[in-house]
């Protein structure tokens, strides 16, 4: 894996502060600086592996003043450092050997800092350490970032219907995607792309309906489609408050493809997401500025109608896909 620019991949060791909610990326990165600073022929006399809810102060403070041995790199990596931060002198000495690592030292923290939280010792530790935020990937984004995560990863190549169909049948537990694609990239080959029938061959029962494929289906205006998939897709289990949220952020890309054009859309995207550039604009020529703006207002009222309307979401979801098909036909008959 690829380190983020704010840790240093330099050589330089000291303390290291891996944070966020993204479990799978941040033990990935914890791995890869393990395996950047430990030196494998005297890795069992120089790296500690430690749970922040289990070790003592006294403990931590002895691992981290203890030297290497016969390597450059003595490696400390600490699991739920969160569990430091209520402890007074556990603070102290995290702080104190973050300002001045000792020589030949590599701490690693890695933590989930609980949520709102607005304590000063994971601000200063943040500010003084080599310190990444792992923010989870969003549920909708994380076909694209499998697609750039084989590319860079593995040097392997996936299709964006197979990601998204790969999704649709695994979950959104990054650890288990990653390691499905990399059995399907074994499995096809080098140099072949994983596409969607090797998905199918890699014994996975995949859902009948795409979300993702569905929302593209909304994005190119292919309403009858949608609507024949609609009921599909909450027979499976979608929600209508998650299936409001994709369309909310599928229309709003659309609507920053027409105001701003290419430039501005992939301002707009996390860089996973820039390959769909041409596919999002090539759906926002489908679109006026007008019936944009009218589907978003619909897309509004609809969520306040799921949260307070007796009527089925099922029957409230197709209204607001067959107003959409409407004002098309009525646009078309205009022009």
């Amino acid at each position: 894996m690829s380190l983020p620019r704010s840790l240093s991949a330099s050589g330089k060791g000291g303390v290291f502060f891996l944070h966020g909610g993204d479990e799978y990326r941040k033990a990935v990165a914890a791995s890869t600086l393990v395996e950047q600073y430990a030196d494998s022929a005297t890795r069992d006399f120089n790296l500690d592996v430690l749970r922040g809810s289990e070790t003592s102060v006294e403990r931590l403070a002895s691992v981290i003043s203890t030297p290497p041995m016969m390597a450059d790199w003595r490696v400390v990596l600490v699991k739920e450092a969160e569990a430091l931060a209520s402890s007074p002198a556990a603070r102290k000495v995290v702080l104190e050997t973050a300002g001045r690592p000792p020589r030949g030292l590599v701490l690693i923290l890695q933590a989930t800092v609980p949520k709102q939280s607005r304590a000063k010792f994971y601000k200063d530790l943040a500010r003084i350490a080599q310190a990444a935020e792992f923010k989870p990937v969003p549920a909708d984004a994380i076909p694209a970032w499998l697609v750039s995560w084989a590319k860079g990863e593995l040097g392997a190549t996936i299709e964006i219907e197979a990601a998204q169909a790969l999704a649709g049948a695994a979950g959104t537990d990054l650890g288990v995607l990653t390691q499905e694609v990399r059995k399907l990239a074994e499995m096809v080959g080098p140099d072949r792309p994983v596409d969607l029938d090797a998905v199918r061959k890699g014994g996975l029962h995949l859902p009948q309906q795409d979300r993702w494929a569905w929302f593209d289906l909304v994005g190119s205006r292919q309403i009858d489609a949608a609507v024949r998939g609609l009921p599909v897709l909450l027979a499976q289990g979608e929600t209508a408050v998650g299936l409001v949220i994709g369309l909310s952020t599928t229309l709003l890309r659309i609507g920053v493809a027409i105001e701003g054009g290419v430039p501005a859309l992939q301002d707009s995207l996390p860089p996973y997401q820039r390959f769909l550039t041409r596919r999002i604009t090539g759906q926002a020529r489908r679109w006026t500025r007008a019936d944009l703006a009218r589907a978003l207002y619909g897309l509004r009222r609809l969520d306040q109608l799921l949260k307070a309307s007796a009527i089925s979401d099922e029957v409230l979801l197709e209204e607001w896909l067959l107003g959409l098909q409407v004002r098309r036909r009525g646009s078309a008959g205009a022009a």
